[in-house]
Parts: C-alpha cells; sequence; structure tokens
C-alpha cells in the first residue's frame, strides 16, 4: 500500500541520490571533446557519463561565425551508487581488519541543539569497551526553562541505538525568533573560498542547522565545493563570531610532465661493491660496468599526464595544465623499440649517460686493471691501456687488448685477445679465447684458442692449444717446456733447449680438444674399473656367505643391496664412456688434417713429436726439418719455408693506435 510515508520516504532517498551526483559544465568545439574534459574532472570513464546541452555548438562557416558547444556532465545515477556501495564495502572491510588488529576504546557522546522549534539529539555510540552515552544526561540537557515537551522513552531508546550520525527530534521548546542565530556567508572576490560568520543566538532562539547553511550556499550561487564534513563539525560544534570556511573551489590539478624512467643507475657514484652472501665484500669486484645485451630494454618515456580541471565554488572551470611532452634522449647503439618509447640496446655493452643520451659503449677503455678498477667483465671489447696485475681478471664479450704485461691473471673474450708485452703467468695464469691470441711471449701460462695462437718470442713451460695453428713469428721463436697442441700446425725456429734438461712436448694433427677429452675420459675409466673390481669382490664375499648360511643378517643384507647398485651405476658411466670414447677415436682417425711441425732451426734432444696419434722422442739434435705423417709413423723432412704459414691476418677490430 502507498501512503505518504512511503512517498515522503521514496523522495528523501531520490534526493539523498541527487545530492551524490557531481555535475561540470564544460566547453569545447566537439561534444566528443567536452565529454573527455569532463571524464578527467569527474575520474570517471565516457561511456559511464550523461549530459544535457546548456549551449548548441556550430563550426562556423570557413572559421567564421565559430560557436563552441557547452554542456552539463554528470555520472550516471546507477554508476554513483555502485562506486559508493564499492567503495563503503571496501571501508568496512578495512575497519574489520584494523579491528581484528586493535580495537580502539572510546566512550559515546552526544549533541544536544535547538533547532527551529524542535529539540534535536545526536547520540554517537561506544567503541569496544567504551561507556554508551548516560540517559539522564540527555534527558537533563534537554529540560531547559523554555521546553514545551521531550520524549524520554524516545531519548532512551537513541542513546542505546545511536541516531546514525543524523539529528532526530526528541522535543520542542518555545521558540522567539528575535533570539535566532544570525549567519552571514562571505565569499571571497576570486571564487577561491565561502566562509560563515554566525552570531550566536539569545535565550530561546534557535540555532543554525545544516539545512540552513546549505540553503544559504544554494542561495548564493554556490555549486562546487561544499565540505559536509566542515558543515557537519560546525553543526555539532558552532564557532561563533568567526569566518568558519564551509566550502573551497576544487584547485586544478596540473599534469604530471613525461620523465624518462631509467633500467640503469644513471649516477656512477651510487654503483656499490658486491657482498658475498655472508656479507663480505670483495675489493676485486667494484661493479663498475654495467653490462647490457643488445636487444635489453634501458629506458621508457612515461608519457605526459592530461590535468585535472577544477571548479571555483561558482561552478566556473578553472583550467589545468597538461603535463609537458619530452623528446628521448637517444645516443650511440640504442633505438627505440616498437612502442615508440621504449629504449632497447642495439649492441652489447656498457650502458651510461653521455651528455644527457642513453649511449652504449661497446668499448671499455682503462689504464690499467688492478684494485682501482677491479676485476672486469664487460659485454664489449676491453683496452687496457696498461698491465693486467696479477690476480685480477677480465672477461669480455668482444675483444681484449692488452697493451702491457699480464701477470697470474684469468682472461676470457668471446673475440681476439692481443697481449703487446706477454704473458707471466706464475704457473696459474690462463686465457681462454675460441678466436685468436696474439702475444709477444708466453711464460708459465696456459692457453686455449679457437683459431691461432701467434707469439712474436717464445712459449716457455706453458700449455697452449690451439684448434688452427701455433705460430712462433719473432727472431728467437723458441718453444721450450710444457705442452702445445695444435690440429694443423706449429712452426717455430726451435724447440726444446740444450741438452734436454726440460720436458717440450709438441703435438699436431688431431683435435687438442678432443683429445684432451680422451685422455679424461681413459683416466676416469680407469679409476672406475679400479672402483668396480673392488666392489665385485666385495658382492662376491657376501653373496658367498648368504649361499653358506642362507641368510644374511640385516646390516650386510642392507650393505649387499648398496653395493650392487654402485656396481650398476658404475657399469652404466662405463658405458656411456665407453661410448664417447670410440666417438672420438672415430673422430680423431677421421680427420683429415694431417698436421705438420716445422723448425727453421733446431729441434733439441728429449723433445717429443706427435703427429695424430704416432709419438717419437728426438734421441739427438736436428737442424731444418719438417715433421709430418707418412705410412703410420712420424716422417721427417727437409726444412721447407713455403709450407710455415706467415700470414694469419690482423686482429679483428683492434684499435691501431
Amino acid at each position: 500500500m502507498v501512503n505518504l510515508d512511503r512517498i515522503r520516504m521514496d523522495m528523501e532517498n531520490r534526493l539523498k541520490v541527487d545530492r551524490e551526483i557531481h555535475t561540470v559544465d564544460v566547453m569545447a568545439e566537439t561534444i566528443d571533446e567536452c565529454l573527455a574534459d569532463a571524464a578527467v574532472q569527474l575520474e570517471a570513464g565516457v561511456k559511464n557519463l550523461e549530459y544535457e546541452v546548456l549551449e548548441k555548438g556550430f563550426q562556423g562557416i570557413f572559421g567564421i561565425a565559430k560557436k563552441p558547444w557547452k554542456i552539463r556532465v554528470y555520472e550516471n545515477p546507477e554508476i554513483v551508487q555502485q562506486k559508493k556501495q564499492k567503495s563503503q564495502d571496501d571501508i568496512f572491510d578495512e575497519e574489520n581488519i584494523v579491528a581484528k588488529v586493535k580495537i580502539v576504546d572510546k566512550d559515546g557522546f552526544f549533541y544536544l541543539h535547538h533547532f527551529g522549534t524542535s529539540i534535536c539529539l545526536k547520540v554517537v555510540l561506544p567503541v569496544g569497551k567504551g561507556k554508551p552515552v548516560n540517559e539522564k544526561d540527555v534527558i537533563s540537557a534537554s529540560k531547559t526553562a523554555d521546553m514545551i515537551s521531550v520524549d524520554e522513552e524516545l531519548i532512551k531508546k537513541l542513546c542505546k541505538t545511536g541516531t546514525e550520525g543524523r539529528y532526530v527530534e526528541v522535543g520542542i521548546y518555545k521558540q522567539v525568533p528575535a533570539g535566532d542565530a544570525i549567519m552571514t556567508v562571505d565569499i571571497s572576490k576570486d571564487e577561491m573560498s565561502v566562509t560563515i560568520t554566525v552570531a550566536p543566538p539569545a535565550a530561546s532562539g534557535s540555532e543554525i542547522s545544516e539545512e540552513q547553511i546549505k540553503l544559504a550556499l544554494k542561495t548564493q550561487g554556490v555549486k562546487a565545493g561544499i565540505n559536509d564534513e566542515k558543515i557537519t563539525a560546525f553543526v555539532d560544534n558552532p564557532v561563533y563570531n568567526s569566518p568558519y570556511e564551509v566550502a573551497a573551489a576544487i584547485l586544478p590539478v596540473n599534469g604530471r610532465d613525461a620523465y624518462i624512467a631509467y633500467n640503469f643507475e644513471t649516477d656512477r657514484s651510487k654503483l656499490k661493491l658486491k657482498e658475498t652472501q655472508n656479507g663480505q665484500v670483495n675489493f676485486k669486484e667494484l661493479n663498475l660496468i654495467q653490462n647490457v645485451v643488445a636487444g635489453q630494454p634501458l629506458a621508457q618515456k612515461m608519457l605526459p599526464q592530461r590535468g585535472k580541471g577544477g571548479q571555483s565554488v561558482f561552478g566556473r572551470y578553472l583550467e589545468a595544465r597538461n603535463g609537458r611532452d619530452i623528446s628521448i634522449p637517444l645516443g650511440q647503439n640504442v633505438k627505440l623499440d616498437s612502442d615508440g618509447r621504449t629504449v632497447i640496446a642495439e649492441k652489447s655493452g656498457q650502458v651510461m649517460l653521455v651528455g644527457d643520451k642513453i649511449t652504449v659503449e661497446e668499448v671499455y677503455e682503462v689504464q690499467g686493471v688492478n684494485i682501482k678498477t677491479g676485476n672486469i667483465t664487460f659485454m664489449g671489447t676491453v683496452i687496457c691501456r696498461g698491465n693486467v696485475d696479477d690476480g685480477f681478471s677480465i672477461k669480455a664479450d668482444g675483444n681484449i687488448e692488452v697493451y702491457g704485461s699480464v701477470g697470474n691473471c684469468n682472461l676470457e673474450a668471446e673475440g681476439d685477445i692481443v697481449i703487446s708485452q706477454g704473458v707471466m703467468g706464475r704457473d696459474e695464469g690462463k686465457i681462454t679465447t675460441p678466436k685468436t691470441v696474439w702475444a709477444r711471449f708466453i711464460q708459465n701460462a696456459k692457453v686455449e684458442a679457437g683459431e691461432y695462437v701467434v707469439v712474436n718470442d717464445n712459449i716457455m713451460n706453458s700449455e697452449v692449444s690451439a684448434m688452427k695453428k701455433i705460430l712462433l713469428k719473432g727472431k728467437r721463436a723458441q718453444i721450450i717446456g710444457g705442452h702445445l697442441f695444435a690440429t694443423e700446425e706449429i712452426s717455430a725456429k726451435s724447440i726444446g733447449s740444450p741438452g734436454g734438461g726440460t720436458e717440450t712436448s709438441v703435438s699436431v694433427g688431431f683435435d687438442p680438444k678432443a683429445k684432451k677429452r680422451l685422455v679424461e675420459l681413459e683416466e676416469m675409466q680407469s679409476n672406475l674399473m679400479k672402483q668396480l673390481e673392488e666392489i665385485e669382490l666385495n658382492i662376491a664375499t657376501l653373496e658367498n656367505q648368504k649361499k653358506i648360511r642362507k641368510s644374511l643378517p640385516k646390516e650386510k643384507e642392507d650393505s649387499l643391496a648398496k653395493l650392487q647398485a654402485q656396481q650398476e651405476e658404475i657399469t652404466t658411466d662405463s658405458n656411456e664412456m665407453s661410448k664417447e670414447i670410440i666417438q672420438i677415436q672415430e673422430r680423431l682417425r677421421e680427420l683429415k688434417v694431417v698436421g705438420r711441425i716445422n723448425v727453421s732451426g733446431t729441434v733439441y734432444q728429449g723433445s717429443r713429436i706427435t703427429v695424430r696419434d704416432v709419438e717419437t722422442v728426438i734421441k739427438s739434435d736436428v737442424n731444418s726439418v719438417s715433421f709430418f705423417y707418412e705410412n703410420g709413423f712420424v716422417s721427417k723432412g727437409k726444412y721447407d719455408s713455403s709450407s710455415v704459414t706467415n700470414d694469419v691476418g690482423g686482429p679483428d677490430g683492434f684499435t691501431t693506435t
């Protein structure tokens, strides 16, 4: 049944919804532009907006008499209600979470004011273990000299249930209109602030209610920035004879300027030493280089944001500045990704800012590698103008060029390695590359090259291997001590030392890596066979005991099972090794390169010469000779300079200064 109370309730609910709908008046050349601007101000999607046309726009004729559109935009009421409900649910959930963590006890309290001819009560319930409002205190406060009647039962009820933030009429009093509070509204000239000044009521006069304040603001034309919380606070605890702000303009928010978000540290002074898991610092790892690989994202431009317009208290649009755009500072070896704003590396190397431009340097240059630089790991070419001190390392994705000498160090490169003053490895230094090593001399070091090893002076007491050739080119061009392996050719002026005091082994005609792996496998398999023999002996002993006794104690039974598992594991590993050994042997047999050792000077007594799988020990000094494989033997022939490789080109991609 529909009655007046039901209609009044529906109207109140509708009014409440309408009050929650914010509107903005916007002007632009097109409806779409108006809606886009309003969407920013209302913080809503365009699809959720509705509007009324206030002034119809006109495109004009050839730009003459052009007139903008003016519309009033508001958010769909259903969307507003959904947002409010979600917000309340979020707040409720948040309050529940906070309450679970900590409940703050707070006593209940009340406000009692005279509005019009009514005595109105507002009750705030206690929190936690706080004390409730004492109904006697409320009843006592309501019984003033001008009171006509008070509903004590309603007061008692409200003290228990609260008033949900509203004022409820609990009685009437004899109002004297002449004593009512007087309110004035003051609006600043710039339309940025609205204040009220209220003179206190005299005896039996009415106080200022929330509805009176809002009606006064509406009468004055105030549309935006009304602060309901401040109005409620004033009504609860009036501030008399002093300006009190109840509305303020919604200030425009300028858009954020575009900026570059870097994926690397732009301030080199902030690069920190690397720490181990236990917190210790390795001062050789200074972490001074920020390596990147080709295709790696280096930075991204964050787009400028559109400003959010504001409103004066009269609803006048306050324009905001949109964020400024910037250009992307591209340096060398970088480019933009397909999105047009992500900077990626075109090449591998060190990323840095050079004159505010994002740059990838392919070459990293230092005066020397020492405690000042620490170990160097670089995704490009490294140039060291001085020495590489003992104990330090260089790892490069490109070439390594050392103008000085290299000590007990570890050098690894994907390109060529050039050492102008030679290597003194002190039996621990190691140099590795899939390409070529160039050096003045090599002493007491281990060198592995995927192509050539080219030396201008001598190789002494070193282990050197090359997948193609080892060439000694200088006036001395000596090989003294150590083990040298090359697939195609080894050429030198002399091999070994007078008297044969130092063991010198030179081998060609096979893949040195494959040969090395073969030796390792054969040694590993030999050790496994020794273990297998011992295990099989123990298994046989336990099985004999089991036959005699028909059973074994649990400990021995477990031991037998463990030995049998080890036997199976070793047998499997040995079979796998046998397969790999056969493959390597077949590869070495099928190797087409015969291999030659060319010596223009002397091969000293005691030197070991190996061509393919055949080894010979030099019994007496031999001069001007070449060694090669023939009919299953190592043959000797007259040294022929035409068979010596004289031109292997130069280091690829190196500086010439």
